[in-house]
């Protein structure tokens, strides 16, 4: 499994993560992924999200729940890139709990555009390099 993904990142649930049947709310499982995904875009140089002409906004999520988790479940997340577009990239993310369990996958489509005209722009030079690195 955890040849599978690229890169690995812990995160560790919260007390509120939990919905009345006792383990993680769908709506957890998206902000994780979301989470994962654009921490690694700043800490690789691929997005300033306050700062860079480019902003990275969602086309797509697909999510697959094959067990169930919750607090107090360290979730350790996968990442890689499964596809590389022009201006998009889908971000495959695979999420284990604390014993090893695949509980979730699913994938997470980026397109980059211009913060001012909204359109979309090529993924070029670093930022393309640093995507193909995780695949």
């Amino acid at each position: 499994m955890t040849d599978d993904y690229a890169h690995w990142q812990d995160v560790t649930t919260r007390w509120n993560d939990n919905d009345m049947y006792g383990h993680l709310n769908n709506v957890v499982h998206h902000s994780i992924m979301d989470t994962v995904v654009n921490r690694w875009l700043i800490e690789n140089g691929c997005l300033d999200p306050l700062g860079d002409d480019t902003i990275g906004l969602v086309k797509e999520v697909h999510c697959e729940y094959h067990a169930q988790a919750g607090f107090p479940d360290v979730v350790s997340v996968g990442l890689r890139v499964g596809e590389l577009g022009r201006s998009s990239v889908r971000f495959e993310v695979g999420m284990c709990r604390s014993d090893g369990t695949l509980f979730f996958t699913g994938h997470f489509v980026h397109a980059f555009i211009d913060r001012q005209s909204q359109e979309t722009v090529a993924i070029e030079g670093e930022r393309r390099a640093a995507l193909e690195g995780l695949r």
